[in-house]
């Protein structure tokens, strides 16, 4: 079972629904694999265009999904100076880091990851797909985990 996120790390619904995703992990940690990709709104997040690049910069050095989490603990307070504070906290280079931004060395990836979120019909975040349907509920996030039990207890019949 995958599930896909599109996600802004600057987006306050994506910093809420976290505590829930990070449940549904938990409950069905051997079922599910979580792919998160980058949905960035800049005009509204300044900030977000640049986290999601140093979120892949530590995808790079095999530490995605620990700044992943640092990057939406500190939603509130993103700035460039707080991200290259917590590649240095992950013992990552900051220098390296700082290189990274300034040449847009990961903007690439994140720009096709919004594209894909485009072509997809994402317009507006946390979006989330189910093996690649579209997960819309009148429950939002919190009916995350008794969608992926329907869908287990459908494969399993």
């Amino acid at each position: 079972m995958t599930l896909v996120e599109y996600g802004d790390y600057e987006c306050p619904y994506c910093g809420a629904a976290q505590p829930v995703i990070e449940r549904v992990q938990a409950r069905f940690s051997r079922e599910l694999r979580l792919v998160f990709r980058h949905f960035p709104l800049v005009e509204v997040h300044p900030h977000s265009g640049p986290a999601a690049e140093t979120a892949e910069f530590a995808g790079g050095n095999g530490l995605f999904w620990s700044m992943h989490d640092a990057l939406f603990a500190n939603q509130r307070r993103l700035s460039v100076p707080l991200m290259i504070a917590l590649a240095s906290s992950l013992n990552l280079s900051t220098v390296a880091l700082r290189d990274a931004l300034a040449s847009g060395l990961y903007a690439g990836k994140v720009r096709a990851d919004f594209a894909g979120g485009v072509r997809s019909g994402v317009n507006g975040t946390p979006t989330f797909f189910i093996n690649g349907a579209r997960y819309d509920s009148p429950n939002g996030v919190f009916g995350l985990g008794e969608a992926i039990d329907r869908l287990l207890l459908a494969t399993t019949r």
